[in-house]
């Protein structure tokens, strides 16, 4: 099976824009501000971007919602040539645990973290239709842990659903994860250390909130 290099797919669309002198609207849904940082710099020059903050995977409620306010504050000051606008979701853990049930003993990388991505996409997917946007896509394709054939995949998937295009992408490409982590240091942004849900924080054994090292698993 041939693997997409969804980085060039995600160029053709932009270059195919700029040529027309058009800026779409893209709903950027991003799992946090370290991931979102490169993201944002990559995208921000051909879309006017609205990041869509929206994680009920993430555990403890304290820690959903410091990782929450550090998506605004960045989103607030990213200098950027078209406007770049924050959206909080809802938080509602219950969503996650029920797609979590049955698949609380796998492994991160797993068969519940599909299912997680989906969630989330899902969400992004039903906030662009009902927003107008012309594209919406996702930040977590940057990890070097996640699988963009298989984000990618969902994305396309529930573009057809809901009747809007699908922003195919791997964040992770033209050194993406390492860009993520300078301008971290530059903002001087949290980077958590695990990657959000209780499954992953029982994993590494970590404490929410703590920034003694690098993220595991953005």
């Amino acid at each position: 099976m041939n693997r997409v290099n969804y980085q060039k797919e995600m160029e053709k669309i932009m270059e195919r824009h700029a040529r027309a002198g058009e800026v779409p609207r893209l709903l950027l849904h991003s799992c946090c501000a370290p991931c979102s940082s490169a993201v944002l710099e990559r995208l921000a020059p051909h879309f006017e971007v609205t990041v869509l903050y929206y994680n009920p995977n993430i555990y403890p409620e304290e820690e959903y919602r410091y990782r929450a306010r550090e998506q605004e504050r960045f989103v607030e000051r990213f200098p950027a040539a078209h406007p770049v606008h924050f959206r909080e979701g809802v938080y509602h853990p219950e969503d996650f645990y029920e797609i979590a049930r049955g698949y609380e003993a796998e492994p991160e990388g797993g068969a519940r973290c599909p299912r997680c991505y989906r969630l989330r996409l899902e969400e992004a997917a039903r906030e662009a239709r009902d927003g107008g946007f012309d594209y919406f896509t996702t930040t977590l394709s940057l990890s070097p842990l996640k699988d963009a054939q298989a984000l990618n995949a969902i994305g396309a998937e529930l573009a057809e659903m809901y009747r809007v295009s699908y922003l195919f992408s791997d964040f992770k490409k033209k050194d993406g994860y390492r860009r993520s982590v300078e301008l971290s240091a530059e903002y001087g942004m949290y980077r958590q250390n695990y990657c959000g849900c209780v499954y992953s924080l029982r994993r590494d054994f970590v404490k929410p909130g703590s920034q003694d090292h690098e993220a595991s698993a953005l």
